[in-house]
């Protein structure tokens, strides 16, 4: 019997430590990637740097991700100021820019995205998606759509929200759980719904951080 609590805490043992090899190496790939000016990633973040330009997503001090960066062959960056945080399952795509200030919060499996994607135009598409599984990912735009998303210092972004392309989220800002997001959204508001609008105004404190 004692043999057998010995070999089952020795598999205990090796499991946990392969668990942190890996757990080190996926925050490693992530560092690899990203201009990191004292960030922390998590074991479950991913980052995935199609241009393999690492001046292309630049991450603040003090900042903590444990979702998703991407940027796009044809394009893309992305900047996160300090004290941020990225949850888990969130995912930020960029095609064109991507700029988010201080002491902003992204809840969980949150999207934001400053492109299209895909084509509008219905064979283009399909031909382009066609492209795709055979060459991989473009390194030509195209008509895909674009436009900057600029998230202000201080902004909320609540759960299972999107954040589309072109919008502008200013200071203090707080987007309800679930909500879309196709236009600006003002300083310090409330907003929510689909598309989110202006619930109330916040209060603006005159203490600095």
């Amino acid at each position: 019997m004692k043999n057998v609590i010995l070999s089952i805490v020795r598999f205990l043992k090796i499991h946990l430590l392969l668990n942190a090899i890996n757990d080190a190496e996926r925050v490693a790939r992530c560092n690899k990637q990203v201009t990191n000016n004292g960030a922390k990633f998590y074991p479950e973040a991913k980052v995935d740097n199609m241009s393999a330009n690492a001046g292309n997503i630049i991450i603040g001090h003090n900042t903590h991700v444990r979702g998703e960066l991407s940027t796009f062959k044809y394009g893309g960056k992305i900047a996160i100021g300090e004290n941020c945080y990225i949850g888990e399952l969130s995912k930020i795509r960029s095609g064109e820019n991507i700029v988010i200030g201080n002491n902003v919060l992204i809840s969980h499996n949150v999207n934001i995205a400053d492109t299209s994607a895909h084509e509008t135009d219905h064979l283009e598409r399909a031909q382009a998606y066609i492209d795709l599984l055979k060459n991989g990912h473009p390194i030509n735009k195209g008509s895909v759509q674009t436009a900057e998303v600029i998230i202000g210092d201080y902004v909320w972004i609540n759960f299972n929200s999107i954040i589309l392309r072109g919008v502008t989220i200013g200071e203090g800002s707080i987007i309800a759980a679930g909500s879309i997001v196709t236009k600006d959204v003002p300083p310090f508001v409330l907003v929510g719904g689909i598309p989110a609008k202006v619930i109330r105004h916040l209060k603006q404190s005159t203490q600095q951080m």
